[in-house]
């Protein structure tokens, strides 16, 4: 059996959920704090970081959200998630690197930092002008999928791919601490809304982080 090491809100650890979901891998979820630093979590993950996956029947494991879905992609071969032609293939890399780098940095980090860690485990306040500057990012973002969704139901075609759940893992914890103003972005929210609906998103809408609590249409499929 294999084991995800992640906590609720991690973007990384919910792309990797996103797509054992979609090929139908089993598995059990493990609490992990990376901030905690527990002994013993390095023998698993050398950063230190969510996620991370173990499989102790056959002496595997596995770090870094990209390596882990790659991995899967490669010995899970049904409902591939990374197909199409080689410029498929690398614009689907280059969205998920758009979002697991910029993304995070300008929206997902700061909100995680202001509304999860300090308010559950420093009780400070959050800062006001870092939360600004991280919904202000959100208009580039929402712009740019409303661009890549002009001419596709998918980010890169029409079939879901690994991009479009890369997105959604990220816009799925922004969203939960209320950094998302879905207003004036229609496109991309009906996008979304699709991506909710299914079944492997479900265990993520249905899951909460201690007593941080997300605004009431997160869990609604339909906003």
């Amino acid at each position: 059996m294999w084991h995800l090491y992640q906590f609720p809100l991690c973007p990384f650890s919910r792309k990797v959920r996103l797509l054992l979901g979609e090929k139908g891998i089993a598995y059990e979820l493990i609490s992990e704090y990376p901030w905690e630093k527990r002994p013993g979590f390095r023998d698993i993950s050398q950063t230190g970081q969510t996620p991370a996956m173990r499989n102790s029947e056959r002496d595997v494991a596995i770090a870094d959200s990209n390596a882990i879905c790659e991995y899967f992609e490669e010995v899970e071969p049904a409902k591939p998630l990374l197909v199409g032609s080689a410029e498929v293939r690398a614009e689907t890399r280059r969205l998920i690197a758009w979002f697991d780098g910029r993304f995070y940095a300008e929206v997902g980090m700061p909100l995680l930092a202001e509304k999860m860690i300090k308010r559950l485990f420093y009780r400070q306040p959050p800062d006001a002008s870092v939360l600004r500057g991280a919904m202000r990012a959100t208009t580039e973002h929402m712009e740019m999928l409303g661009a890549a969704l002009d001419h596709h139901r998918w980010l890169v075609g029409n079939a879901i791919s690994m991009a479009d759940l890369a997105a959604a893992a990220h816009l799925s914890v922004a969203d939960y601490l209320g950094g998302i103003d879905w207003a004036g972005h229609d496109q991309v929210r009906d996008w979304y809304a699709a991506l909710k609906s299914r079944p492997s998103f479900r265990p993520l809408l249905d899951e909460r982080m201690g007593a941080l609590m997300p605004p009431a249409h997160y869990g609604d499929v339909n906003f």
